[in-house]
């Protein structure tokens, strides 16, 4: 065992104070073989600085070897100190074979940095000098997604499968194409590479992206087999109760939706989410009490949940408890908007705060001003309140919006009178 193998076993038995005596001494004086074995299972180790220590200790010895820049620069980036790493990174000469995974780091780097164009650029011109370099493409792909760059993402990734290449660094191809077309729209076309990416492996995220795409293809049998199937090989799994709970209702399975929300919930209890969206599937279902306590409990884990507010103030509004709904939208922070403005409207109409509700129904208007069920609530109140010009104003919106509806030109005339 050489002195740079019982460094690794000294860190292994926790002894790090021999470690360390022994790893000065192979700064000092150990082969230049064994300072860059140690310098790599150090990095991988965690031990940063030490790696560095040897890595310079080597570029003094051998100043124009290639690879010990590379491995100074990808130490430099995990150690935080980027700016120090560009240096090292375009020193390398672009004659040596190592070029193109400098240029791969340097665009890694400006990309971390939010210099998005310079990157691309560097790949750009990687991809000219090094047109059969799948690891290039990749990367590409991968700038391409973070960018949201969805179609040139997808050419990138083809490129690769037409070149035969089903996995560059680790990653499936097929599920990366899958997931590009899907983020950009593509929903039943990505199914296909989803599938062809699972023969090979049941990834479970890649299982999720199935299932979700197909959902959102409205294939909702094939989304709730998925489901099923992650469901099955990892119960905590918890993102997809959501999903299989809502391709349930979507099948017509009320009551098995509801279980299996309450199933999520029972692996995720502070999902505010699906208490929401039980909340809802109770209230289809009739329940309203448990509904109702759902969505308290929703708004005790956010208190600012305008979806939670909202669906609780539907329920009340049926049961007409006007002044619990004045104080659901009084415990919210910010309670600006439209429709609680329009449910705060109508609830201080009915308990005759009319100039609250008033000066509610104008904070909702400008949003709401294309909302038939809206205007008519505002119209009528204006009406009531002998407001005539600004009746008619709202009654003329909703005739524009309800042209064949002779009623609203019946109103008009009478309170153009």
């Amino acid at each position: 065992m050489n002195d740079a193998e019982l460094v690794l076993k000294h860190i292994e038995l926790q002894d790090l104070s021999k470690a360390k005596e022994v790893f000065n001494k192979v700064k000092k004086s150990g082969s230049p073989e064994e300072k860059f074995f140690l310098a790599e299972q150090l990095s991988q180790y965690g031990f940063l600085e030490e790696a560095k220590e040897l890595n310079e200790k080597l570029l003094e010895e051998f100043p124009e070897e290639n690879e010990l820049k590379i491995m100074m620069a990808e130490l430099l980036i995990d150690l935080g100190k980027d700016e120090e790493a560009y240096p090292y990174l375009e020193s390398v000469d672009p004659t040596d074979p190592n070029y193109a995974a400098a240029m791969l780091l340097e665009a890694d780097l400006y990309q971390m940095q939010g210099l998005y164009e310079v990157s691309e650029q560097k790949l750009l011109k990687a991809k000219e000098m090094y047109r059969d370099e799948p690891v290039i493409d990749f990367a590409l792909a991968e700038l391409y997604m973070s960018l949201g760059r969805f179609l040139e993402a997808v050419a990138s990734y083809q490129r690769l499968l037409k070149a035969g290449e089903e996995t560059v660094a680790g990653n499936n191809i097929y599920a990366r194409l899958a997931e590009a077309l899907s983020a950009g729209g593509a929903f039943e076309e990505s199914i296909p590479y989803y599938e062809k990416a699972l023969e090979s492996n049941k990834d479970l995220n890649v299982l999720f992206g199935y299932g979700l795409t197909s959902f959102q293809a409205g294939l909702y049998k094939k989304a709730k087999n998925a489901f099923e199937e992650l469901k099955a090989m990892d119960h905590e799994y918890h993102a997809l109760y959501l999903y299989l709970a809502k391709s349930h209702d979507q099948l017509g399975e009320l009551d098995k939706a509801i279980e299996t929300a309450e199933q999520g919930l029972a692996a995720d209890e502070y999902n505010v989410d699906l208490y929401i969206y039980i909340a809802g599937l109770l209230m289809k279902a009739g329940r309203e009490e448990e509904a109702e306590n759902h969505l308290r409990h929703a708004l005790a884990l956010d208190p600012e949940s305008t979806e939670a507010a909202s669906l609780l103030n539907k329920l009340l509004l049926h049961q007409e408890r006007h002044e619990e709904i004045l104080d659901v939208i009084s415990n919210l922070e910010n309670a600006d908007d439209p429709h609680l403005h329009w449910d705060a409207a109508y609830s201080y109409q009915q308990t005759e705060q009319y100039s609250k509700a008033l000066n509610e129904y104008k904070l909702a208007y400008n949003e709401l001003k294309n909302n038939m069920d809206f205007l008519k609530d505002y119209g009528f109140f204006l009406m009531e309140e002998g407001m005539r010009s600004e009746g008619a104003a709202v009654f003329r919106r909703l005739s524009s919006l309800d042209p064949l509806n002779e009623e609203w030109l019946e109103i008009i005339d009478r309170l153009e009178e």
